[in-house]
C-alpha cells in the first residue's frame, strides 16, 4: 500500500490546473442544460468544439513537443524564437485561409443559420494556439504553480463570463434592475448559445495577457533550418495527435452529415453531449491517476521492481475505474439530474448510452496506462499505429452504424475503437516489453460491476420498486462489492 500512498500524496501543479479545469466545465453542464431549452442549441454548442478541438491539432502541429525535445540541443532562445515566429505565421495563414474561403467552410459546417460561429470558431482557435509554446517556456522553466494559475485564471475568467452573460443580464433585464440601460447597451439576447464562444474568446485573450512576461522573452527569428527539422520531428506527432482526435470527436462531426435533416442532427448532437458528461466522471478518475502515475514510473523505470510495482498499480487502477462505473450506473438515477430536471427532458433519452461510454473511457484509461512500455522502451512509433487503427476503426464504424442507430452508434463506435487498442497494446506490449498483469483479478473487477449493474437493472424492471427502494437495494449492491473486494485484496502483497 505504501506505493499507492506516494502516487496519492503526489501533488502535480500541471494535473491540478488541468483536472480542476475540467471538474469546473463539468459544472457548467447542468447550467447549460437548463439554460438552453431547446437541445439543439446544446448540440450545436458541441458539434462547434468538436471542430475546433480537431482544428487545434492542426493549428499547433505538435510543435510543443518539438520545441521541447530541441531545447535540449540547441539554444533554448533560439528554438523559442522559432516555434513562436513558426506559430505566429502559420496561425495568420490559417486565419487568412478561413477569411477567404469563409461562405464554403460555412456551407461544409452547415452553419448557414449561425456562420457567425465560424468567426468565434476561427478567433478561439488564433488565441489559444498563440499561448501553447509560451506555457512551454514556462515548464522547460519548470514554473509549474504560474503555469497551473494562469490556466485557472483563464478557466474562471471564462466560467464567470459564461454566467454573465447567460444568466445575470438576462436576469437583470427580466427585472429591470438598476444600470439595465447599460446592460442592454451591449447585450444582445439574440446571440444565445453564441456567448459561450464569446466568454472563450475573451478567457483566452486574457490568458495571452497573463502570459506577456514569456511572450517578451520571445527574440522574434526563423532559423529554416531548425525549423525543418523540428518540423520533421512532429510531423509523427500530428499524425498521431489527428488520428486520436479522430477517435475522440469525429463522432459528434459525422454525425451531422449522416443525419440528413439539420434540426435532428442537432437534437441528436446535445443529448449525445449531455450524457457525455456523465462519462466524464471516469475521464477524470483517468487523467487524475496519470498526472500522479507517468511521472512517478518515469523515475523509476530503472529500478529492478518497476515491472511488479507497476502491475500492482495497475490492477488498482482497474479496481477503481469499475468502482467508478458501478457508483455512476447504480446511483443514475440520482446523476441524470446533472442534466436536466425534469422527467419529460429529452437529454435523459440517451440515458442508455451512459454505461457504454463509461466502459469505452475505462478501455481507454487502462490503454493509456498499460501503453507505458512503448513510452519506456523509446518504441513510440507504436503509440501513433494504435491511434491510427484505432482512427480508421472509428471512420468506418460511426459511417456504418450512424444512418441506422444515431449518436447509439457513436457510443458503440467508442467502447469498441478503445478496446481494440487495448487488446492490440497489451498483446504486443506482452511480447515486446512483458509486464505479468492480474489479469484474473482485474477481469473479476470489471464482470462483477457489470454483473451487479445488471442486477439493479433486473430489479427496476421486474419489481418496479420506486426510486427510494431502488436508490436502498443498488446501496447494498455497492457494499457487497465493496465488502467482496476489501476481502479479496486485504491479503494481496506487491
Amino acid at each position: 500500500m505504501s506505493v499507492l500512498k506516494k502516487l496519492a500524496s503526489q501533488s502535480a501543479w500541471y494535473g491540478l490546473s488541468s483536472i480542476i479545469g475540467r471538474a469546473l466545465f463539468f459544472l457548467l453542464t447542468p447550467f447549460y442544460t437548463r439554460t438552453f431549452v431547446d437541445v439543439q442549441s446544446f448540440g450545436l454548442m458541441s458539434y462547434v468544439y468538436a471542430y475546433i478541438a480537431f482544428a487545434n491539432v492542426l493549428y499547433s502541429y505538435g510543435l510543443e513537443t518539438g520545441f521541447f525535445f530541441f531545447s535540449q540541443r540547441y539554444q533554448r532562445q533560439k528554438v523559442y524564437g522559432t516555434a513562436m515566429s513558426s506559430i505566429l505565421i502559420s496561425t495568420t495563414l490559417l486565419t487568412l485561409l478561413i477569411i477567404v474561403f469563409y461562405q464554403p467552410i460555412v456551407q461544409l459546417m452547415r452553419l448557414q443559420m449561425h456562420p457567425e460561429f465560424v468567426w468565434y470558431a476561427a478567433a478561439i482557435l488564433a488565441l489559444e494556439v498563440l499561448s501553447v509554446i509560451p506555457f512551454g517556456l514556462l515548464r522547460m522553466q519548470q514554473k509549474p504553480r504560474k503555469f497551473a494559475l494562469i490556466k485557472l485564471a483563464g478557466i474562471v475568467i471564462n466560467i464567470g463570463l459564461n454566467l454573465f452573460f447567460l444568466w445575470f443580464c438576462p436576469l437583470a433585464i427580466q427585472n429591470q434592475w438598476l444600470g439595465i440601460g447599460l446592460i442592454e447597451s451591449f447585450y444582445n439576447p439574440n446571440i444565445g448559445v453564441g456567448y459561450v464562444f464569446i466568454s472563450n474568446i475573451i478567457s483566452s485573450g486574457a490568458i495571452l495577457i497573463l502570459l506577456h512576461a514569456e511572450i517578451r522573452q520571445c527574440k522574434w527569428q526563423l532559423d529554416t533550418q531548425l525549423l525543418k527539422q523540428m518540423l520533421t520531428y512532429a510531423l509523427p506527432l500530428l499524425v498521431a495527435g489527428l488520428a486520436g482526435m479522430i477517435n475522440e470527436t469525429i463522432d459528434r462531426i459525422i454525425l451531422s452529415y449522416l443525419i440528413t435533416d439539420t434540426n435532428e442532427a442537432m437534437r441528436q448532437q446535445g443529448i449525445y453531449g449531455a450524457v457525455y458528461k456523465l462519462a466524464m466522471l471516469m475521464t477524470m478518475f483517468v487523467q487524475a491517476f496519470r498526472f500522479a502515475a507517468e511521472p512517478y514510473f518515469f523515475a523509476r523505470q530503472k529500478d529492478a521492481d518497476v515491472k511488479q510495482v507497476y502491475a500492482y498499480v495497475v490492477r488498482y487502477f482497474v479496481l477503481g475505474s469499475a468502482l467508478v462505473f458501478l457508483i455512476v450506473m447504480l446511483y443514475i438515477d440520482v446523476f441524470k439530474y446533472f442534466i436536466g430536471s425534469d422527467s419529460k427532458n429529452e437529454y435523459w433519452e440517451g440515458l442508455h448510452v451512459v454505461p457504454v461510454l463509461l466502459l469505452a473511457n475505462l478501455c481507454l484509461g487502462v490503454y493509456l496506462n498499460i501503453s507505458m512500455w512503448y513510452k519506456w522502451s523509446g518504441q513510440t512509433k507504436y503509440g501513433a499505429w494504435f491511434s491510427v487503427g484505432g482512427a480508421l476503426i472509428t471512420l468506418a464504424l460511426n459511417f456504418l452504424l450512424i444512418p441506422k442507430y444515431g449518436y447509439t452508434g457513436c457510443a458503440y463506435t467508442t467502447l469498441i475503437c478503445y478496446g481494440s487498442m487495448l487488446l492490440v497494446s497489451y498483446i504486443i506490449g506482452a511480447k515486446k516489453y512483458p509486464v505479468y498483469y492480474d489479469l484474473k483479478s482485474m477481469l473479476t473487477y470489471v464482470i462483477a460491476a457489470i454483473a451487479l449493474y445488471a442486477c439493479s437493472l433486473w430489479f427496476d424492471n421486474y419489481a418496479q420498486p420506486g426510486l427510494p427502494l431502488l436508490l436502498t437495494f443498488n446501496s447494498m449492491l455497492l457494499s457487497i462489492y465493496v465488502a467482496a473486494i476489501w476481502y479479496s485484496e486485504r491479503s494481496k502483497k506487491i
